[in-house]
């Protein structure tokens, strides 16, 4: 029996592919293998087998025999489960892929449609004008055809009469006739040379030969330069329209033309719409020289202009601040708006203390020394729901400038007057202030609650400078109050609502806003900030705006509470951020249409300054130079540097060092500042041997090296009062010592007698009052004149030299290097002492 036993090979129905490998080995000896590949096993479930599975369900989970080993009834239950919920999220993803996959190809078939029609509609346009343009060129064609008909008929009799005017004479003229008319072959192929040379750029092209002259370049004509693109362009344009029959001359656009104090020659071409090189050489031809980056003034430029065929329209430089609106507003439009109050007064009468009692906040704790020395802008709401805009103003004499601002913006001034002080100077300065703006005031007598208050006084007192108040039968409103107790807070807040309801006071929210800088600074982390009261309008984040000679565009702005809001309307207050540079505190805000603009503006305005202070330091004659340097010669200067923290505390500190000296000492400041003391500060002031003050600022790291390698003096302070007393007491130092006199007695001279031994003259001489020192200082007086001022050179008692003698005794005196002295001359002595100054 075979080892088959008649069964087939077992093996894989799938079929194999059988093959042979040889493999080789050492020695010359070779295997071969019979090698199968087998293909992958693919199962094809019967039909009706998954509807059998499923069918059976749940027989296979209780039947054991049909369950895999090891797994007990709640396991298959668990995964039959499983299995469901699996096919059944597929068919969830399935549906939902296909509800994709739907709107996916209804989009592409919209922007499919919406690209055909755009197509479509395009292509249509261009047909129109395709079709316009043929029937222009065929209605051109016609025209040209019927103009040409028209003058062939015109030259037609003229042809038909030439010969009979000589008749018999066409045989004998025909030779030399058809010779002329008819050019031999010779000539075509010359004249065709010709116009292929000129095609092919030879020189019969209208260009000369040699070298460009001035009279040439003068003349007119581009000498052998190249053309330029536009001139091929415009000449290809000429031909083209004398080709279609058109007229080749056009007819001249007269322009006018807008011209300021000085214009660039290119600018003024391209206002003319002419060529550079036209410009350049009418003014060569008048004389002038120059190149097209230059600058010409108004009256060369009218002459051009007038040369040109062009009217000229006369601009001035600062017509680029018209688009800034100044439009009144109609009544309409008006809405009230809060009344904006500014507190004045006296240094310490209690200004921001009754603000802050108003407002329920500690606004004085946040100022060194207790007093203000920046402009505050705060809103108040009241318990009858009025809003109010206070600006609190500095009291000291050094923030006069600042006050008059404060006075510029306001509706209603407070004058703050101590009910224990009364008015004083800078009381006086508020009062004129506030008359000066033309703005109601109502006096608050503060600190009434103090043992020494005498309101009755105040009141006295203001009549010397015309405020008649309302005790005293005038219109000025007086309130008694307190800033400690809160004694009639409330009646001042009701007369500040009654003067503001008698006031009227409207704005137009609607329109672009404008307002006034109160306040400027550099801050470290939000760069220039400026605090700005809405005066008209209202301010939007992103307005861009112009301020003084700076612009910017509001990156954000923060309330009087430290609050981000998106907009501010008449009569509120708001730090803007976003500005270029710190403006000057009094500068105009106004929002403009565009960056160019804003930028044009602040250009203008800088440019302007800067004029202005040349004009300022060039209107000088020399005499008037020389008088200032003999002027200059006897005084001495002491160079200071200052940085402030805001632009108002700068300007104060300056003015307060002007203030400073006399005719031989002052104080000049070389620089002056808002932000953090630099290194380039340090640098300035190590050059000019000047100490630098910080006021409310520090010196940053790499300032404090240089400080400290080159030995200059930084000092900070935080009150005006203490830099204002060392300024003066360092500028007093500078001051010569003054010279006392004290007179100390008188001698009459008795008789003179003649020494010899070298000697010379000696006066004996009787003390007649006081006392005669041998180290005194003398005078010699005749006839009440002083004829000789000296020392003395031997004062002698008797034979003995003395170092003094008393009144009544008799003494022999001689002068050092003098001795014109007679009987009766009276010896004045003197003492001199040296007495240290000081600025007041």
């Amino acid at each position: 029996m075979s080892d088959n036993d008649g069964k087939k090979t077992l093996g894989l129905r799938t079929g194999s592919r059988p093959g042979q490998v040889k493999q080789s080995f050492s020695h010359g000896r070779t295997k071969s293998v019979v090698v199968e590949t087998k293909r992958k096993r693919v199962v094809v479930p019967k039909a009706g087998a998954a509807g059998g599975a499923g069918g059976k369900g749940g027989a296979s989970v209780g039947d054991p025999s049909r369950r895999p080993a090891g797994i007990s009834d709640a396991e298959m239950e668990r995964r039959m489960k499983a299995l469901k919920a699996a096919k059944a999220n597929e068919a969830e993803e399935a549906a939902k892929r296909a509800a994709d996959e739907k709107a996916r190809d209804a989009d592409r078939q919209r922007r499919r449609d919406e690209a055909e029609a755009k197509e479509r509609e395009e292509r249509e346009r261009e047909e129109a004008l395709k079709a316009k343009a043929e029937e222009d060129a065929r209605r051109r064609a016609e025209e040209a055809e019927k103009t040409a008909a028209k003058a062939r008929e015109a030259a037609a009799p003229a042809a038909a009469a030439a010969p009979a005017a000589a008749p018999g004479g066409a045989d004998r003229a025909r030779p030399t006739g058809t010779g002329a008319a008819t050019p031999r072959k010779t000539d075509r192929d010359r004249d065709d040379r010709q116009r292929d040379n000129r095609g092919k750029g030879g020189r019969d092209d209208n260009r000369r030969s040699g070298k460009l002259t001035l009279n040439q370049a003068l003349s007119g004509g581009e000498g052998g330069r190249q053309r330029s693109l536009a001139a091929m362009k415009r000449k290809q344009e000429r031909a083209r329209q004398k080709a279609m029959g058109g007229v080749e001359s056009r007819e001249k656009v007269v322009r006018e033309v807008q011209v300021p104090e000085s214009i660039i020659v290119s600018e003024l071409a391209n206002r003319m719409a002419e060529r550079v090189a036209d410009v350049v050489k009418a003014l060569m031809n008048d004389g002038l020289m120059v190149t097209q980056n230059q600058p010409i003034d108004a009256d060369t430029a009218e002459l051009i202009i007038e040369q040109f065929g062009h009217k000229i329209v006369r601009v001035s430089d600062a017509d680029v601040e018209d688009v800034i609106d100044k439009v009144e507003d109609k009544e309409e439009d008006l809405v009230p708006r809060p009344p904006v109050i500014t507190i004045m007064g006296h240094v310490d009468h209690g200004k921001t203390s009754l603000l802050d009692a108003i407002r329920n906040a500690k606004v004085v704790s946040g100022e060194a020394g207790g007093i203000t020395q920046h402009i505050g802008a705060y809103q108040v709401k009241t318990d009858s729901g009025a809003v109010l805009s206070f600006l609190d103003t500095p009291g000291h004499a050094a923030f006069t400038s600042m006050r008059a601002r404060g006075a510029q913006v306001t509706d209603i001034v407070v004058l703050v007057v101590a009910a224990d002080d009364a008015v004083m100077p800078q009381t006086i300065e508020a009062i004129n202030h506030a008359k000066a703006a033309n703005v109601p005031m109502i006096v608050a007598i503060n600190k009434i609650d103090l043992p020494a208050a005498n309101p009755d006084k105040v009141r006295t007192d203001l009549l010397q400078h015309e405020v008649l108040v309302e005790k005293m039968s005038g219109e000025v409103q007086d309130v008694e109050v307190s800033a400690q107790t809160g004694q009639g807070l409330d009646d001042l807040l009701e007369a500040i609502a009654l003067q503001a309801e008698i006031l009227d006071l409207k704005a137009n929210p609607d329109r672009r806003a404008s307002g006034a800088v109160i306040e400027a600074q550099l801050d470290v982390g939000r760069g220039p900030v400026a605090t700005v009261l809405v005066q008209n309008g209202t301010l939007r984040q992103g307005d861009i705006f112009v301020v003084g000679e700076q612009w910017g565009k509001v990156r954000a702005l923060v309330d009087d509470k430290g609050d981000r809001v998106k907009e501010a309307g008449p009569s509120v207050p708001v730090e803007v951020l976003g500005l270029n540079g710190t403006p000057e505190a009094g500068d105009v805000l106004n929002v403009v249409k565009s960056e160019a603009q804003a930028r044009e503006i602040a250009d203008y305005r800088e440019q302007a300054a800067k004029d202005k202070r040349a004009a300022a330091g060039a209107a000088t004659t020399l005499d008037q130079l020389m008088a200032k340097a003999k002027e200059d010669e006897n005084v001495t200067e002491m160079p200071i540097l200052m940085k402030a923290d805001v632009q108002g505390s700068a300007e104060a500190i300056v003015q307060a060092m002007e203030k400073i000296g006399n005719d031989e000492v002052r104080v000049r400041v070389l620089h002056s500042g808002v932000g953090a003391i630099t290194e380039s500060d340090i640098g300035l002031a190590e050059a000019s041997g000047a100490p630098v003050f910080g006021f409310n600022v520090r010196a940053n790291a790499p300032a404090r090296n240089a400080a400290n390698q080159k030995g200059v003096e930084i000092r900070y302070y935080s009150v005006i009062y203490d830099l204002v007393d060392d300024v003066k007491s360092a500028a007093s130092g500078l001051l010569s010592a003054e010279i006392q006199e004290t007179f100390i007695g008188y001698a009459t001279i008795k008789e003179v007698f003649k020494v010899s031994g070298g000697v010379g003259k000696v006066a004996g001489c009787l003390v007649t009052e006081g006392v005669a020192r041998r180290s005194a200082g003398v005078r010699l007086l005749r006839d009440n004149v002083v004829i000789h001022e000296g020392t003395l050179k031997t004062l002698k008692r008797f034979k003995d030299e003395v170092p003094e003698v008393q009144s009544g005794q008799e003494c022999g005196m001689a002068f050092e290097n003098y001795e014109d002295i007679r009987p009766d001359d009276v010896i004045e002595i003197f003492e001199r002492k040296e007495v240290e100054r000081s600025l007041t």
